[in-house]
């Protein structure tokens, strides 16, 4: 009797031991102090939903209370209600619409399975509350109306097809900022269906397309600063982010590296990026979520069990941080609101 209820005690002491479910999903790597004001050490990290293979571009509409984001692989925009904990399609054919899928979207080789980057990647709200996302297959920027329609933004600069749009935002003004590296085409920079023959970042104004910079090897992420006097660029070959100055006309200007990654070996280059209520800027990258001071001191990082690729910040409050990794969305929540949603 004595060794049964030793052994239950064992058991007990084992499982007590063990992570919860919210230890399990990540944890917090504090590198300055200062991040103590921005989310606890011990925050718990929940995966929300899961099951998927590649998930990006996630944005969460407060004129309703839920989160949409892109699967990739599957070429489809779901929408998360956390209320009932329900997801459901809200876009088909997202990426991609044709009928021929060869040789479209970059080819990825992950945990056994090979799948293709062919459906849409980033999305936000346009000033209206539209979702406005980068088609990569389709290589357009597309505007969703109330009625299901599409309306395509920008499908060519100078009479050329774009690359891959691939993460796009909004500046108070109207104008849209969005970069096209070539993600989704098979052979990359190489792929004879090219026609750029640089990567670049936009602005679209008025209907009207203006080349910001072909300076970017890869661009990726972008996000402005809180007053929107800086413009923030990742790039996912340098694995940097350039911090460029806004000019009145809303074209960018001395850009200098204000994020580098290169010197961490945990795998991620700079993707997502978001900024908080009190300028600190959020990019996904070298092993999470990096957290960055309005001044470029490296926080600490908000780590995942798998690559993390992009974020918003969401919940009544705007202190909800919610990520896309590769299978599914996580969050855990700060003690500062999302600047922008």
């Amino acid at each position: 009797m004595h060794g049964m209820k030793l052994h239950r005690l064992l058991i007990l002491f084992f499982l007590a031991a063990l992570p919860t479910t919210a230890q399990e999903a990540g944890h917090v790597d504090r590198l300055d102090p200062a991040l103590d004001a921005i989310v606890d050490a011990d925050a718990p990290i929940e995966k929300v939903v899961e099951g998927y293979r590649f998930l990006e571009g996630p944005v969460w509409v407060p004129d309703g209370g839920y989160m949409v984001f892109s699967d990739i692989p599957g070429n489809k925009i779901y929408k998360w209600n956390p209320e009932d904990d329900r997801v459901t399609v809200v876009v088909e054919q997202s990426g991609f619409t044709g009928r021929d899928a060869t040789g479209v979207g970059r080819e990825v080789n992950e945990g056994g399975e090979t799948f293709y980057n062919l459906g849409s990647n980033g999305i936000t709200l346009d000033p209206d509350g539209r979702l406005v996302f980068n088609a990569m297959g389709d290589r357009q920027v597309v505007r969703l109306e109330p009625g299901g329609t599409r309306t395509i933004l920008a499908s060519h600069f100078e009479g050329k097809r774009l690359n891959s749009t691939n993460d796009l935002v909004y500046r108070s003004d109207g104008a849209l900022y969005f970069t096209d590296p070539p993600s989704a085409l098979r052979g990359g920079n190489e792929d004879p269906k090219k026609e750029l023959d640089y990567n670049g970042v936009f602005m679209l104004r008025d209907g009207k397309l203006h080349l910001l910079t072909k300076e970017i090897l890869h661009p990726n992420g972008l996000t402005f600063s809180n007053d929107e006097k800086y413009f923030f660029v990742g790039d996912t070959v340098t694995r940097k982010v350039t911090r460029f100055e806004v000019q009145p006309d809303g074209t960018i200007a001395n850009g200098t590296v204000f994020v580098d990654m290169t010197g961490d070996p945990a795998i991620g280059n700079p993707d997502g990026m978001k900024v908080d209520e009190v300028g600190n800027l959020y990019c996904a990258g070298a092993g999470g979520i990096w957290v960055i001071s309005p001044e470029g001191r490296h926080l600490g990082k908000i780590v995942f069990p798998e690559r993390a690729s992009n974020m918003t910040f969401g919940g009544a409050d705007g202190r909800t941080l919610y990520v896309t990794a590769r299978t599914g969305l996580y969050r855990i929540r700060l003690k500062v609101a999302g600047a922008r949603y």
